[in-house]
């Protein structure tokens, strides 16, 4: 029997279980069809971001940024191609500290952006500021390494 992993879909934001050995097979979610990968950033918001953490076997990176804050809007195109480099072997979500504060107290955001790497449920690391493509990538992998 192959292992399963658990993944929240980014759509609807019900809890799907796949075998892990099909996660790059462009898999659907179970309840609404929509892709469980889409290349691009999970909109995170106060109300889904404790259910994704704790649905998403993968390793699920949030980048807190506000609309108001220039390095975050650099930084955006980069973290977007991120994204699609390294699904499916890692979630990457965004959440407006400004439209979840409460969230944002929680981890002590004090700068942004910031970029929290979580697993299972718990942050695993953390680098605040800018930065590009090739080094999100390379500092996510290495993670897991």
């Amino acid at each position: 029997m192959s292992e399963l992993t658990h993944l929240v879909c980014p759509s609807c934001t019900k809890p799907n279980r796949l075998p892990s050995a099909r996660l790059g097979e462009q898999p659907k979610c179970g309840h609404c069809t929509q892709p469980l990968f889409q290349g691009v950033p999970v909109a995170l918001t106060t109300d889904t971001f404790d259910k994704t953490l704790a649905g998403t076997d993968l390793p699920v990176v949030v980048d807190f940024w506000a609309g108001w804050c220039g390095p975050c809007l650099s930084m955006a195109p980069h973290y977007e191609r991120a994204a699609k480099a390294l699904e499916p072997h890692a979630r990457l979500a965004k959440l407006d500290v400004d439209a979840s504060q409460e969230v944002a107290g929680r981890f002590s955001i004090r700068n942004i952006p910031t970029i929290i790497a979580f697993q299972g449920g718990r942050e695993v690391s953390r680098r605040t500021g800018a930065m590009d493509q090739g080094t999100i990538v390379q500092w996510v992998r290495s993670l897991s390494a």
